[in-house]
């Protein structure tokens, strides 16, 4: 009986703090939320605009109608483009256009077809693997420390990724070469990596616990540990064997001219194809990058941001934009493509693959503004380089000046521009963000300023999360 009547007790009382208003500073009061309700007048044009909006595309009503001027898809300087590449559903828009870019060069030195490509299934399996011994050996590196560590944390939050960045691409042709598609082509999974990624992920953090687990032990050495992270590695390997195939040791293939004529046919190994058909010097790549949130003419780099742990991390230069665009003009009048990189869902117009800050009119739609500029946007977290492409065309006014840019994209041939992104120069001041730019295209001041030490950031900053 006494045990009912405290039970009852505490009910009640628990009933009637959960009936008591909020009364914390900060917290919406009834008469605050009725206010904010009353300023709504619900007026004969806000209701016609209510029933629109809920019903359509918010972009379909914030289509600017004054921006309706012809598409122009005339450039004074273009870098000539092969056939479009397509990454499917996957995030490796950053192999796609690193390799576009070596593959210009191939084909225009070797008189190849124009839809000739690198196998970007050879690359990414290695990718997945490497960036799993990253991984694993990071958290060997981080054992010292608690899991609520932020390198931790991020760790786990982290394990494994399909998207990345340029040096990817250099790190991983150096260490393990590079093949034609047909060598070892795409596969359902090497274009729908979500499911294959997402169960390597969750493999990986079990074996990170497992690891940390071992590691407190006190008679566990070294080696112990090193071999342990073997013995999982060589578990992934049969995952990623299952899900893209086993990259051949060797392969025979036979080099076509553009007429289609047969001009040779030999057995390469990846390193040796590389060699022939890829062989630049990726130490004459650097990045640059407009990031109005730190000091400009400083070079930065990014923990962890690598795909090979024996890599390196990338480095950046942080440069104004006017900087950036005269680069990226040499390199195009000098018929040379660049790894670019943006935010590239802003202000897209899908059908016309065109990006234009004035596309649509979001402010008059909801009678309000979005006044924000770059740099508040990227410490908002409002922007951030989200996609890769190749950067192939400038459009130049009497003075030299850019109009507009077009990329190569990795969608197929269908999307956008036959292919083609098409953005006007006020919207790449906007949201472009990295350019990689071989050393002969920078002024001789500029590429000095690599010789500084760099500015190590933290991996979470989500300005350098991977482009997919």
């Amino acid at each position: 009986m006494k045990k009912l009547s405290l039970i009852t007790l505490c009910l009640c009382c628990f009933g009637l703090l959960c009936a008591q208003p909020v009364s914390k500073n900060g917290g919406l009061s009834a008469d605050q939320i009725k206010t904010i309700q009353n300023s709504y007048k619900a007026t004969g044009s806000d209701k016609a605009l209510r029933n629109a909006i809920v019903t359509n595309d918010i972009n379909k009503l914030a289509k600017n109608f004054d921006n309706r001027t012809a598409f122009d898809a005339h450039f004074s300087n273009e870098v000539p483009s092969k056939a479009i590449t397509d990454q499917e559903s996957s995030g490796r828009c950053w192999m796609f256009t690193g390799m576009n870019v070596l593959r210009s060069k191939a084909i225009k030195q070797y008189d190849l077809p124009s839809d000739f490509q690198f196998s970007q299934c050879y690359t990414f399996f290695w990718d997945q693997l490497e960036k799993s011994n990253l991984f694993l050996q990071a958290i060997l590196d981080t054992r010292a420390k608690s899991m609520e560590d932020e390198t931790v944390k991020w760790l786990f939050q982290n394990p494994l990724s399909d998207g990345g960045q340029f040096t990817g691409v250099a790190n991983l042709i150096t260490k393990y070469g590079i093949m034609p598609k047909d060598a070892m082509p795409e596969t359902y999974n090497s274009n729908n990596t979500s499911r294959i990624s997402s169960l390597i992920k969750l493999k990986l953090r079990e074996d990170a616990l497992e690891l940390r687990d071992m590691a407190n032990n006190k008679s566990t050495t070294e080696k112990m540990l090193q071999d342990k992270k073997m013995e999982m590695l060589q578990t992934i390997y049969r995952m990623l064997v299952f899900a893209y195939g086993e990259p051949p040791a060797e392969f025979t293939w036979t080099q076509r001219n553009a007429k289609g004529e047969v001009v040779s046919t030999e057995t390469y190994t990846p390193k040796s194809f590389a060699q022939k058909f890829a062989n630049v010097d990726f130490s004459t790549f650097y990045m640059v990058m407009n990031d109005p949130t730190r000091e400009y003419y400083k070079v930065y780099e990014i923990e962890y941001d690598r795909h090979v742990y024996d890599g390196q991390n990338w480095k950046f230069l942080n440069l104004p934009m006017n900087e950036i665009a005269d680069m990226a003009i040499a390199s195009i009048k000098d018929s040379t493509n660049m790894y670019f990189s943006c935010d590239v869902g802003k202000f897209l117009d899908r059908d016309k693959g065109y990006l234009d800050v004035n596309n649509y009119d979001y402010g008059s739609l909801f009678g309000t503004t979005f006044n924000m500029d770059k740099k508040q946007r990227i410490a908002s977290y409002a922007s951030m380089s989200s996609h890769a492409m190749t950067l192939c065309a400038v459009d130049l006014d009497k003075d030299g000046k850019p109009l507009k840019w077009m990329v190569e994209n990795s969608w197929g041939s269908k999307y956008g521009h036959n292919g083609f992104l098409i953005m006007t120069n006020e919207w790449f001041n906007e949201y472009m963000f990295r350019l990689v730019v071989e050393s002969k295209y920078i002024p001789a001041q500029t590429l000095k300023l690599f010789d500084q030490k760099p500015i190590m950031l933290p991996a979470w900053d989500p300005l350098f999360a991977p482009e997919e």
